[in-house]
């Protein structure tokens, strides 16, 4: 005898709205409990929001890739007892009402913004409607809108960023024009706003095109981002692991039995980075302009591929509190959740280093880029059997042994070559000095 309203649920700490990138009903449809309603997507993920009760569809208060706060409501479901007593009229009343409405210049609204929209439908970058809007309004093109710097998560474009770009064009910068210079002359400093170079890209006849999806797009702005952000520097080590093959091949059965979880390397690698994390506490930071943020937690991120052939980056939080056995459960959650796009939103927020393993897919070095706001990023290549020297009381003898190696990119802003180096040297000797665990 009641209607049930549906609202955006909160999707983590740090996240005020959401977009409605899909509906899945219209209205007057009929749902039952747990089937999909529609689908909201945050900066890295997107959620499918189930209905809890079932019913028939009532209202619909969203549109597709509509920006919804945290706790509006989008669908009002009026439910079983309800729906078989409500009569049907509903949508000739809304239609009714809409047919009085007219006069009003609702037209006009929708007229202006339609080829602009048609034009944002083709950007590289995500935009909030928001955003559109004022592009809309304000004149504002397409080129001119990618050009536009973002400061919010993953480089997006925000209203005060937009509204910024627009106070600065009608100070004096021609609209379309590819550069703009404008010089302070009290402190002598000239800023450059440049377009983003477009590549030409010639297609043959039997070449197959297709549009990125939305977390690929996502992924290429962060990496673009970051690498216009901070001066990457690479450093590479050689690390001896076969301390941790050998322990590791001896309890790794025993581990599952017990515990329920395979024992992979990846929590030895994250047990030692965190360690080292604790002592070199300019690597857990960020930057702000001139100013160095240090993180008091210490959330490790690790790169996991989903099946669709993206990446996903969960986070451990406090892993510096952590045993092999809680960050092995967090580790192998986070990639079964991951590989099947059902992480949450939380999932991804607040890490403050990352680690990316180029080892699980054959390769030996890789020279990551640096996941924004985070100051640094390790590396792990693939463990391999070497001939090594090794000192013994008889002379130096050629031996058999485990051998990685770990690289770290770096931040050159508030990393320098000394500390970059000896923060991932003591990486390499915490696992080299790895000492056996009973578990």
């Amino acid at each position: 005898m009641s209607d049930f309203q549906v609202l955006i649920p909160k999707l983590g700490e740090s996240i005020q709205e959401a977009t409605i990138t899909k509906l899945f009903v219209k209205l007057g449809d009929t749902v039952i409990e747990d089937e999909i309603l529609f689908e909201v997507a945050t900066d890295k993920v997107d959620s499918e929001i189930p209905s809890p009760v079932a019913g028939v569809i009532k209202e619909i208060r969203c549109a597709e890739n509509d920006l919804i706060p945290v706790g509006q409501v989008v669908i009002v479901i009026a439910m079983e007892s309800d729906a078989t007593s409500a009569p049907e009229p509903e949508p000739v009343v809304i239609a009714q009402k809409e047919a009085i409405t007219e006069p009003k210049p609702v037209v006009e609204i929708e007229v202006v913004p339609v080829v602009v929209k048609d034009d944002l439908k083709n950007a590289s970058r995500f935009y909030s409607p928001l955003v559109k809007s004022i592009a809309t309004k304000e004149g504002v093109t397409l080129s001119e809108l990618d050009s536009i710097t973002g400061s919010g998560l993953g480089g997006r474009v925000q209203k005060n960023d937009i509204m910024q770009f627009v106070e600065q064009r009608k100070n004096g910068v021609q609209k379309g024009s590819s550069q703009v210079v404008q010089a302070v002359p009290s402190q002598n400093i000239v800023t450059a706003l440049v377009e983003r170079p477009k590549v030409s890209v010639s297609i043959g006849a039997e070449d197959t095109i297709f549009k990125m999806d939305r977390i690929r797009k996502l992924i290429a702005n962060h990496m673009v981002m970051s690498k216009q952000v901070s001066p990457h520097v690479t450093s590479v080590v050689e690390a001896d692991v076969t301390n941790i093959v050998l322990w590791r091949n001896a309890v790794k059965d025993d581990f599952e039995r017990k515990h329920g979880q395979k024992l992979t390397f990846m929590p030895l690698f994250v047990e030692a980075t965190a360690k080292a994390l604790t002592e070199f506490r300019q690597v857990n930071s960020s930057v702000d302009e001139d100013t160095i943020i240090l993180r008091k937690h210490i959330n490790v991120a690790i790169a996991v591929a989903t099946n669709d052939g993206n990446l996903v980056v969960p986070v451990i939080k406090d892993a510096d509190t952590k045993n092999i056995i809680g960050l092995a459960r967090e580790i192998n959650n986070f990639g079964k959740a991951g590989r099947e796009n059902k992480l949450n939103p939380d999932d991804l927020q607040g890490g403050t280093f990352t680690i990316t393993n180029f080892g699980s897919f054959g390769g030996l070095i890789g020279t990551p880029i640096i996941n924004q706001p985070q100051v640094a990023i390790l590396a792990v290549g693939m463990i391999e059997k070497k001939p090594a020297v090794m000192e013994t009381p008889t002379g130096d003898a050629i031996v058999v042994r485990h051998k990685m190696f770990l690289s770290l990119s770096y931040d050159h802003r508030v990393v320098d070559g000394m500390l970059g180096g000896r923060f991932l040297r003591r990486i390499a000797d915490l696992l080299e000095q790895f000492e056996h665990k009973i578990i």
